[in-house]
């Protein structure tokens, strides 16, 4: 399906599952996440976030705040529920201080605001990846 490079010859591509109820916001972030290295895997709904990683491994998952049902805030503490170790990062253009509290209480790794820039996705991917895995891409800067 998806042709990436691989990010870490050990372990294959990281695996980044992005979340969003807006198909163009998924669609960017894949687009900048693949060219990278980093193999995605696309939700459009919490729920369907939830089925991704019962099914299979992921690295990092990055979650729109606003969806319909589940929230990304909601779905940070259901996948925590599944795997306690998995680094979520919300996206949203309305980062309140209620909404930082809420995101650190759930355990959130970051929040990162909208409109994305790649800059900032991919240094804070990078820096999940090193934190819980010892490493983020195959190149070393």
């Amino acid at each position: 399906m998806n042709t990436t490079t691989t990010a870490n010859k050990d372990r294959g591509p990281f695996s980044i599952l992005i979340t969003d109820d807006d198909n163009s916001c998924r669609e960017a972030l894949r687009e900048i996440m693949e060219p990278e290295g980093y193999e995605t895997v696309l939700a459009s709904s919490g729920e369907e976030a939830l089925d991704i990683v019962r099914d299979r491994p992921v690295h990092v998952a990055l979650l729109d705040m606003h969806m319909p049902r589940l929230t990304g805030l909601e779905t940070v503490r259901l996948l925590h529920q599944l795997n306690a170790m998995l680094p979520c990062i919300l996206v949203t253009a309305d980062a309140s201080d209620s909404l930082l509290r809420q995101a650190c209480q759930a355990q959130a790794y970051s929040v990162i605001h909208k409109p994305i820039s790649k800059g900032v996705v991919l240094y804070t991917v990078v820096r999940a990846l090193i934190r819980f895995y010892g490493g983020g891409s195959s190149e070393h800067h």
